[in-house]
């Protein structure tokens, strides 16, 4: 029996995912949970052997219970799974350790199948998103992301300096080379860019 863990935020998805999972003989949801913070608690208590995670959900994202999971608990095989075709969502879920990435208009047999198939010991990645990835690579600097990240909360050029131990003149810097590479015209519109590539 495989055992598995659902987190997506949205309830109507998240219990048509258990009631369609639940109909295969070969598994089991154990947990159904609707934000990052439970789905790492209770992998940590269950101990599931597949965390399926939508990536975008309140508090910790499924990139960071991915993470944390591949620390804490790396015998369970996390699937990620997004409304989202961003090539950089794929590239941080490669580097978090995630074994299956797909889409969630996946058909449900698509979806057991590649359940099945890692937890046999494949990588399964939806091939449009592999096509994407390989076409397009983040340009921006761990520095300059981390500036972005800072700025999409609304805060100044002094507040970001002094949450990132930088100089004002130096967070202007990474902020102009951001906007350039991204060919924005201010770091909104920067910020803008790089969330919908899935680079922050």
């Amino acid at each position: 029996m495989i055992r598995i863990l659902i987190a997506e935020d949205q309830v109507l998805v998240r219990d048509a995912l258990t009631t369609l999972l639940n109909f295969e003989d070969d598994f089991q949801v154990v947990a159904n949970v609707g934000n990052g913070e439970d789905a790492l608690r209770q992998a940590v208590s269950l101990r599931p052997d597949v965390a399926i995670l939508d990536i975008e959900m309140p508090g910790l994202s499924g990139l960071d219970v991915a993470e944390r999971l591949r620390n804490e608990l790396p015998a369970c095989k996390v699937i990620l799974l997004t409304t989202f075709a961003r090539s950089g969502y794929l590239q941080r879920a490669v580097k978090a350790g995630a074994h299956g990435y797909l889409l969630k208009d996946s058909q449900v047999e698509d979806l057991a199948a590649a359940i099945r198939n890692i937890v046999g010991g494949q990588r399964i990645f939806s091939p449009a998103l592999m096509v994407e990835a390989m076409t397009e690579e983040n340009p921006l600097t761990p520095r300059e992301i981390d500036v972005l990240r800072c700025a999409r909360t609304g805060v100044g050029t002094r507040e970001i300096a002094k949450r990132l131990a930088l100089s004002e003149g130096t967070v202007r810097n990474y902020l102009s080379e951001a906007i350039s590479k991204l060919g924005c015209a201010s770091r909104q519109e920067a910020v803008q860019r790089a969330e919908q590539k899935g680079w922050l």
